[in-house]
């Protein structure tokens, strides 16, 4: 989405915001309208707040958290986006006890609870980290579980849990057949393995989906070379120097190039 489309979408979500607020205040002969137009100001407030979350826009966020809180004081979705914010912000501590305090809430908010686990992660707690994954990923109706199993993986590799790994990254190309991040982990484990035919079919798979990243040139190098083919290698290795000169990736390159 670029930032114009984004704009007249938060332009139109706080328009309709405005409108359903203003329905609370004068909708007072009729509770149960009342009612329902607090909920649809709520879910418009956290989902304006997330917005800006992500494009860091921290003063207009936490604008629409503060409405979201008068509505709700003890909304979790509300809290949980708070949390975020708390993060964006470097506020680890006051980010953590605000996930805590929307799980307490609510624990059954799968969201939340995944978000949580990506914050466990960046600490690198990975032990903590996989526990929630791991209950995100068994809610069967959470829709972005594909992703969910994937968190579960990469933190399964960090632990050393390489079979549960590629147990999980198989199950989300399962629920999503398009979903790049998984092949490039199976890609990875398959080379490991010495399974070279999976891995450069799983590294095809993913070169078809999604644009090629430092890692996925380095692992391309790697397979084309035990392949002998060194055209394909060649290919990969010209890609990952002209578009990540800088990257990781291509200092490895060169280091084994120079042995």
């Amino acid at each position: 989405m670029n930032n114009k489309v984004a704009k007249a979408r938060h332009y139109f979500l706080a328009c309709l915001v405005a409108l359903l607020t203003a329905g609370c205040v004068t909708e007072t002969n009729k509770p149960n309208r009342q009612s329902v137009d607090k909920v649809k100001a709520l879910e418009l407030h956290i989902q304006l707040a997330e917005g800006y979350i992500r494009n860091s826009n921290r003063e207009s966020a936490r604008h629409h958290l503060r409405k979201a809180f008068e509505i709700d004081r003890n909304s979790a979705p509300a809290t949980a986006a708070m949390a975020k914010l708390y993060e964006l912000e470097g506020e680890s501590k006051l980010a953590e006890e605000s996930y805590r305090n929307a799980l307490r809430r609510d624990r059954n908010l799968t969201t939340a609870r995944n978000d949580y686990g990506l914050f466990l992660y960046r600490k690198k707690r990975y032990e903590e980290a996989l526990e929630e994954f791991e209950i995100a990923a068994a809610d069967l109706d959470y829709d972005n579980r594909a992703r969910t199993l994937v968190n579960v993986g990469r933190t399964a590799r960090k632990l050393g849990k390489d079979e549960r790994a590629e147990t999980v990254f198989k199950h989300a190309l399962v629920l999503n057949r398009q979903l790049p991040s998984a092949m490039i982990e199976l890609a990875e484990i398959s080379f490991l393995k010495q399974d070279y035919a999976n891995a450069k079919s799983y590294l095809d798979l993913y070169t078809t989906t999604t644009r090629p990243s430092a890692r996925s040139l380095l692992l391309g190098i790697r397979i084309e070379r035990t392949f002998g083919n060194k055209d394909k290698e060649a290919s990969y290795a010209l890609a990952l120097r002209n578009l990540f000169p800088y990257s990781r990736e291509y200092l490895e390159y060169k280091e084994t190039m120079n042995h």
